[in-house]
């Protein structure tokens, strides 16, 4: 077996992948303060064709090199925005019709893994500060809560982490209904 050379992985152009239909999802960043956690979220976000990021609150924009060197030109390609306050934003998106999903460890919160995608349904998955996690009137305003399944000792993911593990598990969910209609 031969490892795959970048020229021949047939990725997108920058062009292209903002002509490219996208999954229907949404990254929120409630508070993130590492700009390279930022700039890995714009990486997977490119990689799963992610609609659009908003970064909220304290969230670093680019053009900045710390979020430029772990997003390797995502910010390039992924649609993004800042919005000061990420409450309002969770009250525009609902109002347009977006389930709002913080992903957070809360009373009810339903686990990944038991999470059903709607048919026709478009998603924001709001992550939050590296430390405080999405603030609570954030998580007050959702319209549902997800919480990743742990089992170790700790009491986190890293912010990064987190949204390739959602990200991916959405994203296969998504396109597996896709499939099914």
């Amino acid at each position: 077996m031969r490892k795959l050379k970048n020229n021949e992985l047939e990725r997108l152009n920058v062009e292209e992948f903002k002509e490219a239909e996208k999954t229907p999802l949404i990254i929120v960043l409630d508070n993130i303060r590492s700009l390279n956690n930022i700039g890995s979220v714009f990486r997977t976000a490119d990689a799963f064709l992610i609609e659009k990021i908003y970064l909220c609150g304290i969230t670093a924009t680019p053009p900045h090199k710390d979020i430029h060197k772990t997003a390797l030109g995502a910010t390039e390609s992924v649609a993004w925005e800042y919005v000061e306050d990420t409450v309002s934003l969770v009250e525009k998106l609902k109002q347009d019709g977006v389930v709002t999903v913080a992903i957070e460890q809360a009373e009810n919160a339903t686990m990944l893994n038991d999470f059903q995608i709607e048919s026709g349904k478009k998603y924001a998955v709001i992550f939050g500060n590296e430390v405080k996690g999405v603030k609570q009137k954030v998580v007050s305003s959702v319209d549902k809560v997800i919480e990743i399944p742990q089992y170790g000792t700790k009491h986190s993911l890293n912010i990064s982490v987190s949204t390739g593990v959602v990200v991916w598990d959405l994203f296969a969910k998504l396109k597996t209904q896709s499939k099914q209609n």
